[in-house]
C-alpha cells in the first residue's frame, strides 16, 4: 500500500516527469568541416535542450540543394528535425514555435550571418536585426520571427 506521503509526492513530480517523457525531436546538423560559428550554434541548440548529431559535410551546397534551401537564403550550415529544413542560425525559441505551431513550410532560414545571431556573438561589435523566414517548397515565403536588436539571449 502506498503511503500518504510518497502519493503526494507523486503527485507534485508528475508534471516534472510528463516534461521528461515529452522529449524533443532530435535534430541533425550539416556543417562545413572549416566552420566555426556552426559549432557555437550546437552549442546554443543543445544549451536549449536540443539533442543535436553533427555531420561533417565538405559538399554542404549538395545537401542545401537537396533539402530545397533556396540559395539566397542559405548559410552556412543545414539541420533538420522533425520534417523541417533549419538553415543558418536559428535561435533555438523559433525552433521551438516552429515545432509548435507546424506551420504549412519546408524549413526556416536566417540569411547569412548575422551578428548577434545564435552563434554570432561578437564581442564590441554591436548585434544586426535579422529576420527569420519560412520557405516554402513552391517559393513561398514568409517572415516567421524579427529579431531588431540581434538575439536577446546573448
Amino acid at each position: 500500500m502506498i503511503g500518504r506521503r510518497a502519493f503526494l509526492l507523486g503527485i507534485a513530480l508528475a508534471p516534472v516527469s510528463l516534461r521528461i517523457a515529452e522529449a524533443r525531436p532530435a535534430m541533425t546538423v550539416f556543417k562545413d568541416p572549416n566552420c566555426g560559428c556552426c559549432g557555437a550554434w550546437v552549442d546554443h541548440v543543445r544549451a536549449n535542450g536540443f539533442e543535436a548529431e553533427v555531420r561533417i559535410e565538405p559538399a554542404i551546397n549538395r545537401v542545401k540543394a537537396r533539402l530545397g534551401v533556396p540559395n539566397d537564403l542559405a548559410s552556412c550550415h543545414t539541420a533538420t528535425i522533425d520534417g523541417f529544413v533549419l538553415e543558418g542560425h536559428v535561435p533555438a525559441e523559433t525552433i521551438e514555435r516552429l515545432l509548435r505551431e507546424r506551420p504549412a513550410v519546408v524549413g526556416v532560414a536566417v540569411p547569412g550571418m548575422p551578428i548577434g545571431s545564435p552563434g554570432m556573438e561578437a564581442p564590441g561589435q554591436p548585434p544586426e536585426p535579422f529576420k527569420v523566414i519560412g520557405f516554402g517548397p513552391d517559393g513561398r515565403r514568409i517572415v516567421f520571427a524579427e529579431y531588431d536588436r540581434g538575439y536577446p539571449g546573448w
